[in-house]
């Protein structure tokens, strides 16, 4: 499940991150223009990929790329009787199916947006001195002080909560799945759309 999880994610968190930091970067550096604050890009950048854009979006895309596996995955096991045959045999399918994705995704869900917000300053990087013109350690000293411990404390403990609410959630759908192959369709959808709008609405809670 780490493995399914968390390695299996890398690619498309990467490219998240990355095209995230880099359209920023060169959205918050045409609005900063307006300030003459251009230098001020790497401050805005770092602050926002790790106190909110990271946790969120690495949440988002693991929800549709890990959540939807889970439900259609547990789903198909409920309507062709494998759960019941695993309660037949003595074992708990909560325990057996649902905690191992829990504690990967608990595990894997910070290490993938410290990834997002690493790539995604880097892209911001990048832009800032090939199309913004910013000096790269004007850049990297904005990096540095638009940082407060507290942000990368709340950028790390998101990812904790958000990793426990994906899984489960779909695992929740997976398990009371029922009606056939249509009935996994449809739960694989419902996995997603209530685990992303559960993200949506945790992370404004932890932000407030």
């Amino acid at each position: 499940q780490l493995d399914a999880i968390g390695i299996g994610s890398i690619t498309v968190i990467g490219l998240t991150g990355l095209f995230t930091g880099m359209v920023l970067a060169l959205q918050s550096g045409i609005t900063l223009d307006q300030f003459g604050a251009r230098s001020m890009v790497g401050r805005l950048v770092s602050a926002s990929m790790v106190k909110e854009l990271g946790p969120v979006l690495t949440a988002l895309m693991v929800t549709g790329r890990v959540g939807s596996g889970i439900a259609a995955e547990l789903g198909s096991m409920a309507v062709t009787e494998q759960l019941a045959a695993l309660r037949s045999l003595g074992t708990d399918p909560v325990r057996k199916l649902v905690v191992p994705r829990a504690i990967a995704g608990v595990l894997m869900l910070p290490v993938l947006t410290v990834l997002a917000n690493a790539v995604g300053i880097m892209g911001a990087w990048v832009i800032s001195i090939t199309q913004l013109h910013v000096a790269t350690s004007v850049f990297w000293n904005n990096v540095i002080e638009g940082l407060y411990t507290a942000d990368i404390w709340m950028g790390l403990l998101k990812p904790f909560v958000l990793g426990f609410l994906i899984t489960t959630i779909a695992a929740h759908v997976g398990l009371r799945t029922t009606g056939g192959t249509q009935g996994v369709g449809r739960a694989t959808t419902n996995a997603v759309v209530a685990g992303s709008v559960a993200v949506l609405a945790v992370d404004f809670l932890m932000t407030k």
